[in-house]
C-alpha cells in the first residue's frame, strides 16, 4: 500500500473517532493532547540523525562538484519568490472575496509569543559546538551551521578525510532506512493526530463563527497547493507533468496538515523527495533543509488573511491599501524568521502581526485562538507543498533529478 494511502486511511479513522468523542469531556481532551505530543515526538525521532549525516555528505559532494552556491542561491530566490507570490494571492483573494465579519469575543490575556531572534542568533554559536547535536531537535538552524563547517573540513585533505567520509555516508544511508521504517508506521500515528484535529474542529463547527474563513483558507490553500503552484512546473525543460509531482507529494502533504509540524514532516518529505520526485540526496537534503528553516510562505499567507479579516471585523475605519501592503511585507519578513517555531508557524505569525500592528489590535490574534489548530494545519500544508514542488524543480534545473513513474512511487 502506498504511504499516502496509509496516511489517508489513518486520517479518516482518526476523524471518525474525533467526531464521535464527546467534546465537553476534559479527561478525553487531556488524553488526546498527550497522544498528540507523543505522536509528534515519534515523527521527529529520526530527524536529527538523518539530517546531520545526509546534509554533511550532500554539502561535501556539492562543494566537490562546485554546485553548492548555485543551489543555495537558487533555493533562496525560490523561497523569496514563492513567499511574495503566495502572500500577494492571499491578500487579493481576501479583498475580492471577503469572509463574513467575526462576532465580537471577550479577549483573554495576551500571551508571550516572540520570534526569539536575539536568542536564536546566540544559539547559532554556542560555547560548545557539539551541544547543537544534543538539543531537543526543534531549532534546526544551529545544527545546519555546524554541519556546514564540518563539511568544509572534509574538503581539507582526502588522504585524512576519506575514512570519515565513508563512515558518514554509511550512517546517512543507515538512518535513511531507519526513517523509512518510521514513515511506514506513521499511518497509525496519524490516527491520534487526526482524532484530536477532528475533536477541535467539531467544537469550532458547533460555534459557527468562523465558517467563511475556514472555507476561504481551505479552498485557497488547496487550489494553490494542488493547481496553481504546480503549473509553474510547465516552465521547466524538458516538459514536466505537474500531476506527477503533486501525486508524489501527497504523503508529506497529509502528514503536514494533520501534524501542523514541519519537523514531523521532514523525514517523510526526504523519503518522498528521493523515491517519488527523483531528487538526488545532494540536492533534496539541502533544499528541504533551507525551506524548512526559511521557507514558511504558506504560514505567512494564512496569518495575513486571518489578520486582515480581524481588522475588517473590528475596525469601523476598515483597512487601507497602505496597511495591506505593510501587513504583507511584514508577514513575508516574519516567514524568514520562524525557525524557532516548526509547529505553530501560522498562529505565531498572526500573533507577531497583531502585536506589531498596534492600534488596539495587540491581542487581536486571541480572537482566532479557537481556530489556531486549523490555521496551523493549512499553513503547514502549504509550506510543505511549496517545499516539495520547489525541491523537485530545483533538482531538475540543477541536473540532480531522475524521472520516476507513478507506479514506482512509495
Amino acid at each position: 500500500m502506498k504511504i499516502w494511502m496509509k496516511f489517508l486511511l489513518g486520517a479518516l479513522l482518526g476523524i471518525c473517532l474525533g467526531f464521535l468523542l464527546p467534546d465537553d469531556n476534559e479527561t478525553i481532551r487531556n488524553i488526546l493532547v498527550w497522544f498528540e505530543a507523543l505522536s509528534i515526538r515519534i515523527g521527529r525521532y529520526t530527524l536529527a540523525p538523518i539530517l546531520i549525516f545526509s546534509l554533511i555528505i550532500a554539502l561535501y559532494e556539492l562543494q566537490q562538484d562546485g554546485h553548492f552556491w548555485k543551489l543555495f542561491f537558487s533555493s533562496f530566490l525560490v523561497i523569496i519568490g514563492s513567499g511574495v507570490f503566495v502572500i500577494a494571492v492571499g491578500i487579493i483573494v481576501t479583498l475580492v472575496f471577503p469572509p463574513a465579519r467575526i462576532p465580537i469575543l471577550v479577549e483573554e490575556q495576551v500571551e508571550s509569543i516572540s520570534l526569539y531572534l536575539p536568542e536564536s542568533v546566540m544559539e547559532l554559536f554556542p560555547s560548545n559546538a557539539f551541544s547543537v547535536l544534543i538539543n531537543e531537535g526543534v531549532f534546526l538552524l544551529p545544527m545546519a551551521v555546524f554541519v556546514f563547517f564540518f563539511a568544509i573540513g572534509l574538503s581539507y585533505d582526502r588522504n585524512y578525510t576519506k575514512p570519515v567520509i565513508a563512515m558518514v555516508d554509511s550512517l546517512s544511508r543507515i538512518f535513511y532506512y531507519a526513517a523509512s521504517f518510521f514513515s511506514e508506521i506513521l499511518g497509525v500515528v496519524i490516527i491520534a493526530l487526526s482524532a484530536y484535529w477532528a475533536f477541535r474542529y467539531h467544537v469550532v463547527l458547533r460555534a459557527n463563527m468562523f465558517r467563511d474563513l475556514i472555507v476561504l483558507l481551505g479552498l485557497l490553500s488547496g487550489i494553490l497547493g494542488f493547481v496553481i503552484l504546480p503549473l509553474f512546473l510547465f516552465f521547466l525543460k524538458p516538459k514536466t507533468n505537474p500531476l506527477v509531482a503533486v501525486y508524489g507529494s501527497l504523503g508529506p502533504a497529509l502528514a503536514a496538515f494533520f501534524s501542523g509540524d514541519i519537523n514531523f514532516t521532514l523525514p517523510v518529505m526526504l523519503r518522498h523527495a528521493k523515491e517519488n520526485l527523483g531528487a538526488r540526496r545532494r540536492s533534496n537534503v539541502v533544499t528541504v533543509t533551507l525551506f524548512s528553516i526559511f521557507g514558511r510562505a504558506g504560514s505567512a499567507m494564512v496569518a495575513t488573511i486571518a489578520f486582515i479579516v480581524i481588522i475588517r471585523s473590528y475596525s469601523s475605519l476598515g483597512i487601507t491599501l497602505a496597511d495591506v501592503f505593510s501587513i504583507g511585507i511584514r508577514a513575508l519578513l516574519i516567514s524568514f524568521a520562524l525557525f524557532q517555531h516548526p509547529g505553530k508557524g501560522a498562529y505565531t505569525t498572526l500573533a507577531i502581526l497583531s502585536i506589531g500592528y498596534g492600534r488596539g489590535f495587540e491581542a487581536g490574534y486571541l480572537i482566532l485562538k479557537p481556530l489556531a489548530f486549523y490555521l496551523i494545519a493549512v499553513g503547514t500544508f502549504l509550506d510543505v507543498m511549496i517545499m516539495s514542488l520547489a525541491t523537485y524543480a530545483l533538482a531538475k534545473i540543477n541536473g540532480f533529478q531522475v524521472e520516476k513513474g507513478p507506479r514506482h512511487f512509495i
